[in-house]
């Protein structure tokens, strides 16, 4: 089934040194609960494709479809992932997560028990009543990923939110990931630089040309999953990186979609 479908999407800037085209007809399908990577030079438009499906700015022109319908603004049913947790310095962690369901006005009580639930998945069970600065840059990103969940979105999108971690919590949070979208399945668009991150979450990658960005070429990942680390030193994991890293820096797209 079809949860995103993308045609002909083009999106420009009106700046004061005129206008800036950042995508250029790009055109992709996402199936329901598929776990797609964005990769892609800086500038590329991987964040404002990722912007677009949220609902967070209008394209140019094409079309934008989820669940079949025409997006007109953010859907209820998306949760968002910023490369900075952003949780608010005054609020526990636990208040923090329910921030959405306090906004979307969702039963206090049932929210409070689903942010229980996320916390406890992702490792935060006992940290409730802490604050954001009590916490290391990796809890935080935890605590970000539950108040993304808390309303049960059917979509979660996450720009790069790992980027700003160490090696170490970042491919321990990427795992995390993996465990908590095989437990609670989305459809889950995730955007970053790192080509080795990008093929171990994937059920694909989406590598994106220089600006303005198009889809140069869909990279289909078949490793078993659940992922594992040693999974990146495979003759297989080496070939798609080979892939990935051709068209990124080299140009050699094929504009599958």
């Amino acid at each position: 089934m079809d949860k995103i479908h993308i045609e002909g999407l083009k999106k420009t800037y009106v700046t004061k040194g005129g206008r800036v085209t950042a995508l250029a007809q790009v055109d992709l399908t996402i199936r329901q609960n598929e776990f797609i990577t964005l990769v892609g030079p800086s500038g590329c438009g991987k964040s404002t494709l990722l912007k677009l499906v949220g609902g967070l700015i209008r394209p140019s022109h094409g079309l934008l479809l989820h669940d079949g319908a025409a997006l007109t603004g953010p859907p209820r049913d998306v949760g968002i992932v910023f490369q900075d947790a952003v949780l608010l310095q005054w609020r526990s962690v636990l208040d923090n997560v329910l921030l959405p369901a306090e906004i979307l006005g969702l039963d206090r009580r049932k929210a409070r028990a689903r942010a229980m639930y996320l916390l406890k998945l992702v490792g935060l069970a006992g940290f409730e009543r802490r604050f954001p600065r009590e916490l290391s840059g990796g809890m935080q990103q935890r605590a970000s990923i539950c108040r993304a969940l808390i309303h049960n979105p059917s979509v979660l999108l996450m720009d790069e939110p790992f980027a700003a971690l160490d090696a170490m919590t970042r491919e321990e949070l990427g795992f995390e990931l993996m465990r908590i979208w095989d437990t609670d399945k989305k459809t889950v668009i995730f955007v970053t630089h790192n080509i080795t991150e990008a093929i171990l979450l994937a059920d694909r990658v989406v590598a994106m040309s220089p600006r303005p960005g198009r889809i140069a070429k869909i990279v289909d990942i078949a490793l078993p999953r659940p992922r594992t680390v040693d999974m990146e030193f495979s003759p297989q994991f080496k070939c798609y990186s080979d892939q990935i890293r051709a068209v990124i820096y080299h140009g050699e797209g094929d504009g599958k979609r």
